[in-house]
């Protein structure tokens, strides 16, 4: 069934684990997260982001992505994620995404409470939930001890402010392949758990170890970002399946099962298990 994120995260807050976000931007990666999801009873976010369009236009995912949702066995938010512009996040919202990050992390304070209170409004209007991110999480390439993490007293006043659904955060996390084991700020996160109800969001989860994960969603960290392990999962299922000298629609099943088990993990490590 097609939800948004109140109608999943308030759960997970309540109740201590979290919802994972799977970015799907092929019939391979959609399959694999619904049959996954429905296979372990858990609540389940898909979508796709911004800088992933140029891999699956809008236009052309967003109904299959859509219909899969409403045809699941259990909860399913289609989310557009880390939306940069305001085109493209109304673009979502009209082909009918359940949800939208509108990312405007990089702008000044006043700019992003101002950009994401408009986006908010308007989305609220669709039905549709909005997340929004303070401080800014980074790529692995260029991410330093400089980049700007959140604070409580921000986090507070930006939510308050904004009336976004759900907040992501930096503490430490950058997206990609990690180069060495990044250091999260546990104590910069149960502060500003502290200061806000708003569900909170972790991004740049792949390549985390499961006590980060675990540790993340202790301190209070309601929904996970998924996709890099996916990447990974899907290239090395197709080379698993071309290996074997299967044609292509086998190699492609290799690959769905690959990120289907991938993403079952995740499940049963963020406790979503028979949560729908």
């Amino acid at each position: 069934m097609l939800v948004n994120l109140n109608e999943v995260l308030a759960d997970a807050q309540k109740n201590k684990y979290a919802v994972g976000l799977f970015n799907t931007i092929n019939m391979e990666m959609l399959q694999a997260a619904i049959e996954a999801a429905e296979e372990l009873n858990s609540p389940i976010i898909i979508g796709t982001a911004e800088i992933l369009l140029p891999y699956g236009e809008l236009s052309l995912i967003s109904p299959s992505m859509i219909e899969a949702a409403k045809n699941a066995r259990v909860p399913v938010v289609v989310h557009y994620d880390h939306g940069l512009t305001f085109a493209r996040c109304m673009e979502a919202l009209k082909r009918g995404f359940s949800s939208i990050m509108f990312d405007g992390s990089t702008s000044s304070h006043e700019d992003n409470i101002d950009n994401t209170s408009k986006v908010v409004k308007i989305a609220h209007a669709f039905g549709a939930s909005v997340e929004a991110e303070l401080g800014h999480v980074g790529e692995t390439e260029s991410a330093s001890a400089n980049d700007a993490l959140t604070t409580a007293e921000e986090a507070y006043h930006f939510t308050t402010a904004t009336g976004a659904d759900a907040l992501a955060i930096a503490i430490g996390t950058a997206h990609g392949v990690y180069k060495s084991k990044p250091k999260l700020d546990f104590e910069r996160l149960k502060e500003i758990r502290a200061e806000v109800n708003t569900p909170l969001v972790l991004h740049g989860g792949s390549g985390l170890s499961d006590a980060d994960f675990k540790k993340c969603i202790e301190c209070g960290i309601a929904k996970m970002n998924i996709f890099t392990d996916l990447t990974l999962a899907a290239t090395k299922g197709f080379q698993t399946g071309i290996a074997d000298g299967l044609n292509y629609l086998n190699a492609r099943n290799c690959q769905k099962d690959e990120i289907k088990q991938t993403i079952m993990r995740y499940l049963r490590l963020f406790g979503s298990e028979n949560r729908a």
